[in-house]
C-alpha cells in the first residue's frame, strides 16, 4: 500500500509516522548532543568513482540513471561516502557529522526487503580510533535504547586484525590483493585461500596456450580472435593483461601448509572478544607473524569500551563479520534485534580509515561512523511513544 513503509505499515500518515518522526528526533538529538553538526547530503551522485568504493554487492544493488548530456548517476545506497565527501571539501579535521534520510538499494526479486528506508547516523573523523570506535559503538547502543531494544544481539568483528596479518605473511603481492578483496566474502576467502595453498592442476590446452603466449601481445590477440567474435567490455589490451597476470600466479609455488592453517584458523575466530584476542596473539606467534600493532589497537578498544560500561572483554567476537560494504577496513560491529530474524539488523557501523584516499585525498584519515534504521527499530520495539 502507498501509505506503507519499511517494517511499518501505514508508516507514511497519521498516527505510526508520528510516532516514527518522534523517534527519529530523539535519535538525532542524541547524536546532536554528542557534538555531531547535522548534514544533508544529495540524493543523487556521479556513478564514476562512487560506486567503486562500496564494492560489489551495493554495487549491484544501486538505481542508477543517466543524466541527459552527462554520466550514470545513482541514488544513494548509505550516506557515509557522501558525508566524507562534504567533510574533505570542507577540509576541517577533527569534525562530527549526523544525518537522516531516505537510501536506496534493489533487492533481489520477491524479496520482502524494501528498496527505500531511512538510516540516521553519525560520523567522526580526525580522533584517536580507541575512543572513538567505542564512542560509536555506545551511541548506537543508546540510539536503540530510544526504540525500545536495550538489549540487542551484538557481534563484533576487526578486518584490521586481519588485514595485519595478510600483511605479515610472506604472500606474493597479487595474491594477498585478492585475499585482501574477498574479506567481505568469507565462503570466496576461504575458497581462495584453498587453492594459493594448492599446487596448481594442469592447465587445459587452451589455457596452456594462453599462458604459453603471455609475454607476445600479438600471440594473445591471434588467440582471441581465432574463437570468434570478442564478447564483453574488455578490450585486447585488457585481455592480454590479465593473461601476464595469469601466468604470474601459475609460476608461484604453493602457500606453505602452516601459513594457510594460521590465516585459515584466524578468519575462523568465533570467541568473546578477549578469547579472540588471545587466540589470534597466539596464531600470529606461531606463524612468526608480527600483528603487534594491530592486537594494541584491539586492546585499547577493548579498555575503551570497558570504560563506557560495557562488558567489553565478553563482547561477541567473530574473525568473518565484515559487514557488506567494501570500504571497512577496522573495527566492524553489528546490533540486531532478539528474536527477530524477519528484520535485518538493527545498526551497525565501523572504521573506514582507507576509504578517504581512494576518493582522491592525500593520505588515509582516521574515520569511523555507525547507523541505525529507525523504522526496523521500531518495528523491533514496538513503537514507543513519543
Amino acid at each position: 500500500m502507498a501509505a506503507d513503509r519499511a517494517y511499518i505499515a501505514g508508516g507514511r500518515v497519521g498516527a505510526p509516522r508520528a510516532a516514527l518522526a518522534g523517534l527519529c528526533a530523539r535519535i538525532m538529538a542524541l547524536f546532536e548532543a554528542a557534538g555531531c553538526m547535522r548534514v544533508e547530503p544529495a540524493a543523487l551522485h556521479s556513478a564514476d568513482a562512487l560506486l567503486d568504493v562500496y564494492g560489489e554487492d551495493v554495487r549491484a544493488r544501486a538505481f542508477t540513471v543517466d543524466e541527459p548530456g552527462g554520466g550514470a548517476l545513482f541514488l544513494r545506497p548509505d550516506f557515509t561516502v557522501p558525508v566524507l565527501q562534504l567533510h574533505l571539501s570542507a577540509r576541517a579535521e577533527p569534525a562530527r557529522y549526523s544525518y537522516l534520510g531516505p537510501v536506496w538499494r534493489r533487492q533481489a526479486p520477491g524479496s520482502a526487503r524494501p528498496t527505500e528506508y531511512l538510516q540516521a547516523g553519525l560520523e567522526i573523523f580526525g580522533e584517536e580510533a580507541a575512543e572513538a570506535d567505542a564512542e560509536i559503538f555506545a551511541l548506537i547502543a543508546r540510539a536503540l535504547a530510544e526504540g525500545g531494544v536495550e538489549a540487542p544481539e551484538i557481534v563484533t568483528g576487526d578486518l584490521g586484525v586481519a588485514a595485519a596479518m595478510l600483511d605479515a605473511a610472506p604472500i606474493p603481492d597479487a595474491r594477498r590483493a585478492a585475499l585482501k578483496r574477498h574479506f567481505w566474502r568469507p565462503h570466496r576467502f576461504a575458497a581462495l585461500l584453498r587453492r594459493f595453498s594448492a599446487p596448481a592442476p594442469p592447465p587445459s590446452p587452451r589455457r596452456a596456450a594462453l599462458l604459453a603466449a603471455a609475454d607476445d601481445p600479438a600471440e594473445i590477440a591471434a588467440l582471441a580472435h581465432a574463437e570468434g567474435a570478442l564478447v564483453g567490455a574488455r578490450g585486447l589490451d585488457e585481455i592480454a593483461a590479465r593473461v601476464e597476470a595469469l601466468a604470474e600466479d601459475s609460476r608461484e609455488a604453493p602457500l606453505p601448509a602452516d601459513l594457510a592453517r594460521a590465516l585459515d584458523a584466524a578468519f575462523a575466530v568465533d570467541a568473546p572478544a578477549a578469547d579472540a584476542h588471545a587466540r589470534l596473539s597466539d596464531l600470529a606467534r606461531g606463524a612468526g607473524l608480527d600483528i603487534g600493532p594491530a592486537l594494541d589497537r584491539f586492546a585499547r578498544r577493548l579498555d575503551a569500551l570497558a570504560a563506557r560500561g560495557f562488558d567489553a572483554h565478553a563482547l561477541p567476537f567473530r574473525a568473518s563479520t565484515a559487514r557488506t560494504l567494501e570500504y571497512y577496513d577496522g573495527f566492524v560491529f553489528e546490533m540486531a534485534a532478539p528474536g527477530r530474524p524477519d528484520l535485518p539488523p538493527l545498526a551497525g557501523g565501523g572504521r573506514y580509515d582507507g576509504i578517504a584516499a581512494a576518493l582522491g585525498a592525500d593520505h588515509a584519515a582516521p574515520a569511523v561512523g555507525g547507523i541505525v534504521r529507525p523504522e526496523a527499530l521500531m518495528a523491533a520495539g514496538g513503537g514507543r511513544p513519543c
